[in-house]
């Protein structure tokens, strides 16, 4: 047994004893909101695979058959120029990396008449799916706090987020984003 230090009064005591029970509690209470966090994190990017969006011909596209490989989802549109100065990268990087098993695909966050006017004017390798206003919330749910274009979210094969890009990728994010292939 310890012997209490005479210098220290009971008073002392009884406040180190509260002081350390509210770190504790403090601790497990942030433990518990960063457990809230990844879970609903979690939920969703389970719910980004369930999505469907129309293609620019009318076809369906499936977010669940990008699934098993990794992904670099990029929201953009024909009315930002940001967009229109990157997708030129984000179809190098799709050419440069298909075969190594990287997907692209732009969420335009348009409407189908633009969209399919810029991709007559300047054809994409990638698919490209239209996602409207709602691909805003969709991007905000993954992470886009404010809204802005373009933005773009790296997801493992696993479909777990791996990096988020606001603004416009430049040739060094897509570089070391073609190195997380194994994460």
């Amino acid at each position: 047994m310890i012997a209490p230090n005479p210098g220290i009064s009971r008073r002392g005591w009884v406040a180190a004893a509260v002081g350390v029970a509210v770190a504790a509690g403090g601790v497990g209470l942030a433990l518990r909101r960063d457990e809230q966090q990844a879970r609903a994190l979690t939920e969703v990017e389970l719910a980004l695979w369930q999505q469907t969006f129309s293609q620019v011909d009318g076809t369906v596209l499936r977010m669940a058959s990008f699934k098993g490989k990794p992904l670099v989802l990029n929201f953009w549109a024909t009315w930002c120029p940001p967009c229109i100065d990157e997708l030129p990268l984000l179809d190098a990087f799709f050419a440069e990396n298909k075969a190594k098993g990287w997907q692209v695909l732009g969420l335009a966050v348009d409407q189908a008449g633009p969209v399919k006017r810029f991709l007559t004017q300047s054809p994409l390798t990638f698919p490209v799916a239209l996602a409207g206003f709602p691909g805003i919330e969709l991007s905000r749910s993954l992470g886009n706090l404010s809204g802005g274009l373009p933005y773009s979210v790296v997801l493992n094969a696993g479909g777990s987020v791996l990096q988020r890009k606001i603004g416009k990728v430049s040739g060094i994010d897509l570089q070391a984003w073609s190195r997380l292939h194994g994460s």
